[in-house]
């Protein structure tokens, strides 16, 4: 029996989470920042810790959650409205390179060391600190580099080319599974679609790990 409590704590925790990430947004995912870093572990304990009390029940696991809730949304609203706000809660990005010079005293404030900086900027496909003129340590702890003219990459405007209309590729199978709002906002059939897997030896899309359109391109699929 108190194996089944636990279980059943779990998943109404679990959901409770889910419906609050939806409610907070993605960037309590993709952009954490020091504020929100200490949000979700104080919410995994309250969570955690209530599992395992038995004192404790799913209304008080609810409760805690949806208070937690409240207040992260609360200060997530002040931060928008408040700009002087920002700083304290969010964090703000720093210069750590600038015009090709490392400011040694921003590595040190943001407790960043020589060979940290340099793994953050191979991340970003940069090998070289004399590539980079400016670089910006975001308040999610990633960095932003603005390259040197030399070692910029040149593009089309660069060479009075043409512009292109560029295409979003489309995935129709994934994992064998027919994906099948995406076949229609293709404007494509399953019957097009088998034809066009029979022309590449393809018995069925149950086979593909894979299968991709592009405009231009056309179908590309692997199999598993």
């Amino acid at each position: 029996m108190e194996f089944f409590r636990i279980a059943f704590d779990l998943v109404v925790g679990l959901l409770g989470l889910l419906v609050l990430t939806k409610i907070l947004g993605k960037t309590q995912i993709t952009q954490i920042t020091p504020f929100d870093f200490i949000s979700a572990l104080v919410l995994g304990e309250l969570v955690g810790n209530a599992v395992y009390d038995q004192k404790i029940g799913v209304l008080q696991i609810l409760f805690s959650i949806i208070v937690w809730g409240v207040l992260i949304y609360v200060i997530e609203l002040i931060t928008q409205k408040v700009r002087r706000t920002r700083p304290f809660l969010e964090g703000k990005p720093t210069i750590i390179i600038h015009q090709g010079k490392i400011i040694k005293e921003h590595l040190k404030k943001n407790k960043l060391d020589f060979n940290q900086l340099q793994h953050l900027l191979r991340a970003k496909d940069v090998f070289s600190i004399r590539e980079v003129e400016y670089a910006i340590l975001e308040t999610d702890g990633s960095i932003s580099v603005l390259k040197k003219s030399k070692y910029d990459p040149p593009t089309r405007q660069d060479y009075n080319m043409a512009e292109q209309k560029v295409r979003l590729p489309i995935t129709l199978v994934s994992d064998g599974i027919l994906i099948q709002e995406n076949l229609e906002e293709s404007g494509f059939t399953e019957a097009w679609l088998h034809s066009e897997l029979k022309n590449q030896g393809v018995a069925t899309y149950k086979d593909l790990l894979i299968a991709e359109w592009h405009e231009e391109e056309g179908l590309y699929v692997q199999e598993f």
